[in-house]
């Protein structure tokens, strides 16, 4: 028998008057998987994850959270989540301790494992020995935001979803969050809705793409490279012609095109090279045999280049902008 989806979501739509925010969105997140869930500003995330929470109401669809229906059941499921939104409300004049026992009392942790519950996640957040009675409003917007985690760890959920996590954050920062998100791996199911791209690719085992309140990308990075960036990329430095180059590298057997060009001077290029070829046949080997032998320009360096979340992304929500604007004229014919 599988295991239930710790998240489940079909055909979730919420409208704002004549607005939707999201659109017949449809994904699940198993169990003790770090899921990033990604999109531009006003893409729906929010939303989705209020939803989730059992904050803000669907006008349609179903969503599940460790198989309890958020809209049958929303106090039940509260009980399974632990949420930080993205403005984490903490109340400036209280003690860091006296914060999360209220907040533990709040979330009904029986008396007798009040203290010891609320010791445990303030060691998880590295706030006992630094922050346990400092007052919120004197802590920096880091130690903010490991007291927002350690408040949506209380209660032992089984689903983690923070609401950008690491936003405002300095590199320190980030590296600490990063670091308890790493040990909550396995342990708990978390979801990370973020616009950050390069913490979602270090921190995720996979990602959901949202764009205009419609869900256009989901997988490992790897697979979405294969999706949506196809072939074999290098950045070459070259003197001389690039068509000259092209020509060189055709004349080997290698079908190869330029995405992306810099002028450096003194007729030197960098650029940046989609090919087609069999990786197990040391492409770059090849590219370089190519290159080297010809005497219309100098190599001067190559390297492989994998592409990074933030291209993916760019191509995931390009091509469903693509997509929207071919089937509008089709929508209006059918109208």
């Amino acid at each position: 028998m599988e295991p239930i989806p710790s998240i489940r979501v079909e055909n979730l739509t919420r409208q704002y008057g004549a607005i939707t925010a999201i659109q017949n969105i449809n994904f699940t997140v198993n169990p003790g998987e770090v899921v990033g869930f990604l999109g531009p500003n006003g893409a729906g995330k929010s939303t989705t994850m209020r939803i989730l929470s059992g904050i803000m109401s669907a006008t349609s669809g179903s969503a599940w959270v460790s198989g309890i229906c958020v809209a049958q059941n929303p106090h039940e499921v509260k009980r399974k989540i632990g949420y930080m939104p993205e403005n984490n409300p903490l109340p400036d004049d209280m003690r860091v301790v006296e914060y999360l026992r209220f907040r533990a009392r709040l979330k009904e942790v029986p008396g007798n494992k009040l203290r010891e519950s609320v010791q445990e996640v303030m060691e998880i957040c590295d706030l006992a020995r630094t922050a346990r009675r400092k007052i919120i409003g004197t802590l920096s917007k880091g130690f903010r935001q490991r007291v927002g985690i350690a408040d949506a760890l209380l209660g032992n959920p089984e689903v983690i979803i923070m609401d950008e996590p690491t936003i405002g954050l300095d590199p320190h920062q980030i590296q600490g969050i990063r670091t308890l998100i790493d040990n909550l791996r396995g342990k708990l199911t978390v979801v990370l809705s973020s616009h950050i791209l390069p913490e979602i690719e270090r921190s995720c085992d996979r990602v959901i793409i949202i764009n205009r309140g419609r869900v256009v990308a989901s997988g490992t990075s790897e697979s979405l490279r294969e999706e949506f960036l196809p072939g074999n990329r290098f950045d070459v430095e070259i003197k001389g012609s690039e068509p000259d180059l092209l020509v060189a590298l055709k004349e080997h057997g290698i079908t190869s095109e330029i995405i992306h060009r810099q002028e450096l001077g003194d007729n030197t290029h960098r650029l940046s090279l989609r090919t087609e070829g069999d990786e197990t046949k040391n492409l770059g080997a090849q590219l370089i045999a190519a290159l080297s032998q010809s005497p219309k320009f100098t190599l001067h360096s190559l390297a492989p280049r994998v592409p990074n979340l933030e291209e993916i992304f760019l191509a995931a929500t390009k091509r469903s902008w693509e997509e929207t604007i071919e089937n509008k004229p089709k929508a209006a014919a059918k109208a």
